[in-house]
């Protein structure tokens, strides 16, 4: 459980798409404020999604092999080919695509007007819910007998949100360094985007694979 949800949160905290909506959010107007709130909606989808799975199943691993173990395994194998198929298609049709024109400008704008409730929004519509998913499947096996359960949930929360919260708390202690900086990593973003996501979701997707079958048929 720990190694895939080590994987599954570093894949979150890097995708290249929150992370160039939340500088955008920074951007704004009263950008360090709204970037909190754009960081608590984040991890509280987080939280939520984890907290549902336990009230499922009562903070107790299902039993090897009988049947809420083999279906979670099965939507983990699922998520793992989905990704796959995802970062094929993804790498297959990114030749295909026209350039995009540059909407920064008209986004912060609209971000200066934005309410907390559009803010909270736009985190949870960002979330990427494939990964999320897919943890969903690894939290099945949790214990909450035993204190470190507690402790590796948390981490794995903190590793998801790692790269935002590292980027308000760089805007709140060095406001005119991060500001250049984080535009500088948005622009870079930019460039190795599709790269990035085709990588992440090949990777991740062939691991929760052949994790998933190797527990099937083992």
């Amino acid at each position: 459980m720990v190694l895939d949800l080590l994987l599954i949160g570093i894949g979150i905290t890097l995708d290249p798409l929150p992370i160039m909506a939340f500088v955008l959010v920074l951007s704004a107007h009263k950008g360090i404020w709204k970037g909190l709130v754009f960081l608590l909606a984040w991890m509280a989808s987080l939280v939520a999604v984890i907290a549902a799975v336990l009230l499922v199943t009562g903070g107790q691993p299902p039993p090897p092999r009988s049947p809420p173990s083999t279906t979670g395994l099965a939507i983990k194998l699922a998520i793992g080919v989905g990704l796959v198929l995802y970062g094929v298609h993804r790498r297959r049709s990114h030749g295909a695509e026209r350039p995009r024109k540059k909407q920064s400008s008209s986004m912060t704008s609209r971000l200066d007007h934005a309410s907390p409730w559009s803010v909270a929004g736009l985190a949870f519509f960002l979330q990427p819910w494939g990964m999320v998913a897919a943890a969903a499947t690894v939290v099945i096996e949790a214990d909450l007998s035993h204190v470190g359960t507690y402790l590796i949930l948390f981490g794995f929360c903190l590793l998801a949100s790692a790269s935002l919260l590292a980027a308000e708390l760089y805007m709140i202690f060095a406001p005119e360094a991060a500001e250049v900086r984080l535009k500088r990593l948005r622009a870079w973003l930019q460039r190795h985007q599709e790269p990035a996501i085709v990588f992440g979701c090949l990777l991740l997707g062939l691991w929760l694979t052949g994790n998933s079958i190797y527990q099937l048929t083992s």
